[in-house]
């Protein structure tokens, strides 16, 4: 069978780009309403997405006048498009450095189930002091030791969905037996950062557990990745950085004792889609023309790390920023920035246009030839496994690519053309259901 692409969408209220708002197709209420992200969900789906994403952080993100602020806490959301889909992948954004391992994981859980097993996690560390300060903290943790305690977070979260066999459940009613005890094993973790001691208060699930997406690309963040990660969301605005970084990371996962086809790569893209391309480019500077500059200066500064007042609309960057080493917030999505606008020697009016669609995602705007062309390229020469669909404006965005850019990719034979029987995200992923760690412990020393 032919190499199949994984595409996942990427929802973010009226659209990603940051002035999809104030266009006059646009709900600004969008952001809280069911029937818009049951509509997005179902239009997904007659694309055969693999799946569909929630990002998310325990903040206000934005200032009020910039975009629609604030979203639904994703796992509650995302229970309710499970019963309104059938098919797609239900992945939600969930931190560790602000969560606690059992809650958490008895929440996934509880979806995985709920959904028959269409869950995933999107495993974030969150950077910004403003998150920090919502949980009693005066300043975020450093990127190493938000890196340190994600790793015993996901350890210990697997040792909870694993503390049910998945033949616990016996259901003898002649007998009078409901369940064998033999078959729960309680964590009893003593660690850094956690202390968990009883199993979970589920069952295990559909998938043993969720799909264990991650979205970071600097040091930490990719180490992280081969060791857990099974999809990896991620940025790059060149096909030469895109190769490069899917190289690094199948090597890191190698090298991490997994197997590299077991963790799928999935740059984002923001297509801007047109019956022409000038239509494409006209439709990509209306957006631009929304754009209100001020509110970027502000975003830029705060990722860059830089006081209120240093940039310049029509300057570039300054010449003495910080270095990767010094910042503790976002390191890949700051080194991305900084090298875009060094390359292409944009001023920082040009750099938040560039920014305003996709925040360092590739945009790209072509009739829906050039969209798959450009799918095809990166996904054949060794850049990509799919990508994480970022319209710029929703729902018209989600429609123009499912009915355009869909049909051309299934009939090059890269897409399926139905789910088929597959049923669980790992199955449409390609991942094998892992193995009770316990029961495989069990079975080692027989």
């Amino acid at each position: 069978m032919t190499r199949q692409l994984h595409l996942n969408a990427f929802l973010m209220n009226t659209g990603h780009h940051e002035a999809s708002w104030r266009l006059p197709e646009s709900d600004p209420y969008a952001h809280v309403d069911l029937a818009h992200y049951v509509r997005l969900a179902r239009v997904a789906e007659r694309g055969t997405f693999d799946s569909l994403f929630l990002a998310d952080g325990p903040q206000l993100w934005n200032n009020l006048a910039q975009r629609p602020a604030g979203a639904l806490e994703p796992l509650t959301l995302l229970t309710a498009l499970a019963t309104a889909t059938e098919h797609i992948g239900l992945i939600a954004t969930a931190s560790t450095s602000y969560n606690s391992p059992y809650n958490l994981a008895r929440k996934f859980a509880s979806l995985d189930i709920i959904s028959g097993g269409r869950a995933g996690w999107n495993i974030v560390t969150t950077a910004g002091a403003e998150a920090a300060r919502n949980f009693g903290l005066d300043a975020e943790p450093a990127h190493a030791e938000r890196y340190a305690r994600a790793a015993e977070f996901l350890d210990v979260a697997l040792k909870l969905w694993d503390s049910w066999e998945d033949d616990a459940i016996v259901a003898d009613k002649a007998a009078g037996v409901w369940g064998d005890d033999a078959k729960i094993h309680p964590p009893r973790h003593r660690g850094t950062y956690f202390s968990v001691e009883g199993a979970l208060n589920v069952p295990r699930s559909p998938q043993g557990y969720p799909l264990l997406v991650q979205a970071g690309s600097s040091e930490d963040g990719k180490h992280f990745a081969a060791r857990y990660a099974e999809a990896v969301f991620t940025a790059q605005q060149t096909i030469e950085d895109a190769r490069a970084f899917y190289a690094d990371l199948k090597a890191r996962t190698a090298a991490a004792g997994r197997d590299p086809d077991h963790i799928k790569v999935l740059p984002g893209i923001v297509p801007v889609i047109g019956s022409t391309e000038a239509e494409a480019r006209a439709a990509e500077q209306l957006l631009e023309d929304h754009i209100v500059y001020t509110h970027g200066v502000g975003r830029l500064e705060s990722l860059l790390q830089l006081e209120p007042g240093v940039l310049e609309l029509d300057a570039q960057l300054p010449d003495d920023l910080p270095s990767e080493d010094a910042v503790e917030g976002a390191k890949s999505r700051y080194t991305l920035v900084v090298e875009l606008a060094r390359r292409e020697r944009l001023t920082v009016r040009q750099l938040i246009g560039r920014l305003g669609g996709g925040r360092g995602h590739l945009t790209f705007a072509g009739t829906p030839e050039q969209v798959a062309d450009a799918v095809e390229t990166w996904f054949t020469q060794g850049a990509a496994d799919g990508f994480n669909i970022m319209p710029p404006v929703l729902p018209s965005g989600l429609d123009a690519f499912v009915d355009h850019v869909v049909p051309i990719l299934r009939a090059r034979g890269l897409l399926r053309g139905e789910y088929g029987p597959r049923r669980t995200l790992r199955e449409r992923y390609g991942l094998p259901r892992p193995a009770n760690q316990y029961t495989a412990r069990e079975n080692a020393l027989v």
